[in-house]
This record gives C-alpha cells, structure tokens and sequence, in this order.
C-alpha cells in the first residue's frame, strides 16, 4: 500500500524545531507538570509502576472521559494515542477499499489522506467562505447516497475554527439516517470555543457516530499524546482489536495526569485559562489584520488557535511560507496543505510576545513582497 504525503505533518515535523518562530501550532501554549500538578499529585506519580496498564484505558480515565458525552459509560469509550491514532483506527477498523467516504473539507487532512491510500472512494463536501465557513447544505446532500458508508467532520474545524451550525448538524444526521452510515466527528477542538458555550458532540444525536477528542488542543496537553474515540458498545470493542495492532496501549503517567485534568473543577480552570490567552491572542490578530485590510480577508474562528486567512499578494502559499522559514525564520501553514491556495493558517496559542514577534516578521516579508 502506498500513502499519500500528510503535507501538513511533514512540513511541521521537519521544520517547526529549527526556527525561531513557529506559529504553525493549533493548540494553545501548553502546561508543564509543576504549572498544572500540586506537590501531592507530584508524589503519586513518582509512585506509579511503569507498566502496561489496561490497554484500553484505565476505568477511572473512561468514567472521566464518558461524563463529556450523554448516554456513554465506560464501555464506550477507547483511550489512544492522542486523537491521530483515534482518527486512524475510526477509518480502519469500519471502512473497506471502495466505500463511500463523504468528508468535509477543509480539514486536518489526515482522514483524506488515509481513505485514499486505502482504496476508498472520498467524496468532499466544502465549508464555504462566503457562507462564513458553512457547508453548502444542497452540496452535501447531493453527495450522499445509499452506498454512503461515512459521513466525515471536524467540528469545530481546522483550519477555520468555524462551528457547524443548528442547520448543518440536523441536515448531516438526518442523511446519515436515511443512507445508514456512520458520522465519524472529529471533535478535538470542542471546549475552546471562544464565547465560552461548549458544542454539543455529535456522540448521543445518533446511534452510529464515532466521536473522537484529546487533550492535545483545547487542554493544552499536546505531549501527553493522549487521545479517545467514543462510539457505540460493539464499534469501540471491535476499535480496541484495531488498537491491538497500533500502540496497544497509552502510557500510564499520561493517563493518571489526564484522569486528573478531567476533573469537572479542574478541568472548567484549564479551559477557562486557555480562553483567556484566546481572547487576547485574537485581539492582537484582528487588530494586525485590519491593519492590512487591504491584504486580508479573514473570518474570526469561533474555536481554537488557528486563524485561517485569505491573503491578497500574487505569490503561491507554499511559495510564500517556504520564503517565510528561509528569510524570516517564522513557519506558518500554507493554504496548499488544505487544498486551499491564497490562504494561510497561522497559530495564535502561543505567549502573547511570542505571537507578536511572528506577527512583525510576517508584515516584514509582506512589506518586501508589496514593495518588489
């Protein structure tokens, strides 16, 4: 079998530790242990036994982790490594070479990128920028049929951190209903939505949805590699023999930290902190951005740290960003890693200094390139 190129994950993974600016992080500047733990929890875990542990998830992890979903318990629950293996495992363990994959675009691309490689047939359906990155609901129902054997979002998405509205999400359950596919919900990004009111997942509004979510995101926990697919009682036992063949098991210290960030109290603080350096970081954006009106079009997320922009200078946006890292040592992602040319994401989750500083080396090169 043959993969396709994750562009987005190898342009990260080469280069994001050899500038001085990346702003291609979605998720928000992230913890360390003495931020986050007391002296007591410190002690526990200088304690734990280095084994295996249950290599679904521990019990107190899945009773923590089922309290975010209506109608789960534990028995529905499978704790991965981080969301990507949650993802991988959803499209594995439930698609064969030539189903009907219906995916949203844009998207964090790897569910694209791995339905190809295995001999599925993808049908994409378009967040809309004119339609303030909603789907084209007649699109959408135009491409599902009878063979549909999934239906794919990410909501809230990446790249734009726009929210599916009331609309979009009883029109994708009710064509999931009449075709009998599944609804894969890739909800990473759900508890950093920027007003504060917490989506609903999709898990609980239909009896066949795969929801997967970490702590990677809007917990800021992206090294903990901690991850979880939610789904119906007989999908996440079949998901665990898949889990079998991956990573068999997460880490132990991972899912003692995480059992403790779950914590209803403790977990409202995380979330609370984390909007906060959104609220600022956002602020600090738009301004940038009204700015150079004349250069930008840009729909303010209503979830996550990535802004996604639309940019007005003839130049392609792997062109631009490969400019970026050579010139400026600043990465950012190009719209061409989504499909999207003319656009750019760019990473808003850092220090406040830290985005400022990129912001000034990205007008520098746009100064440059306005003024060739």
């Amino acid at each position: 079998m043959k993969i396709e190129t994750f562009e987005l994950e190898r342009r990260q993974s080469l280069w994001e530790n050899f500038v001085d600016y990346n702003l291609t992080e979605s998720g928000i500047h992230p913890f360390t242990l003495s931020e986050f733990l007391n002296d007591e929890q410190i002690k526990q875990l200088l304690n734990v036994r280095l084994g295996y542990g249950q290599t679904n998830g521990s019990i107190a992890l899945r009773e923590s982790v089922a309290k975010l979903y209506p109608t789960s318990n534990i028995d529905n629950i499978l704790v991965t490594n981080g969301s990507a293996e949650a993802n991988f495992i959803s499209i594995w363990s439930i698609l064969e070479s030539g189903d009907e994959y219906v995916l949203m675009l844009p998207n964090y691309m790897q569910t694209w990128g791995l339905a190809k490689s295995f001999g599925i047939k993808v049908k994409p359906f378009y967040l809309k920028e004119d339609l303030n990155w909603q789907p084209d609901l007649e699109e959408l129902k135009s491409l599902v049929s009878s063979k549909t054997k999934m239906i794919s979002v990410c909501n809230p998405n990446n790249p734009t951190g726009s929210i599916l509205n009331d609309e979009a999400v009883k029109c994708i359950i009710d064509l999931a209903e009449e075709s009998g596919a599944y609804i894969h919900s890739d909800e990473v990004y759900r508890g950093a939505e920027l007003d504060g009111n917490e989506i609903n997942t999709f898990y609980g509004q239909y009896d066949k949805v795969l929801a997967v979510a970490g702590l990677s995101k809007a917990y800021s926990f992206p090294g903990l590699r901690m991850g979880w697919l939610v789904a119906p009682e007989d999908i996440a036992e079949k998901a665990w023999s898949y889990h079998d063949y991956t990573s068999i098991s997460t880490g132990v210290l991972s899912q003692q930290i995480a059992t403790w960030a779950l914590q209803p109290e403790i977990r409202n603080k995380i979330l609370e902190r984390n909007r906060e350096m959104l609220y600022e970081n956002l602020k600090i954006f738009l301004d940038w951005t009204e700015e150079r009106s004349d250069l930008f079009h840009f729909i303010p997320q209503k979830a996550g740290a990535m802004s996604f922009v639309r940019y007005f200078i003839d130049i392609n946006s792997t062109d631009l960003t490969e400019r970026l890292r050579k010139e400026k040592s600043l990465l950012i992602i190009a719209g061409d890693c989504f499909g999207m040319d003319g656009y750019l994401r760019l990473g808003i989750g850092s220090e406040k200094e830290y985005l400022i500083k990129g912001l000034d080396l990205l007008a520098e090169m746009l100064e440059e390139l306005v003024n060739i």
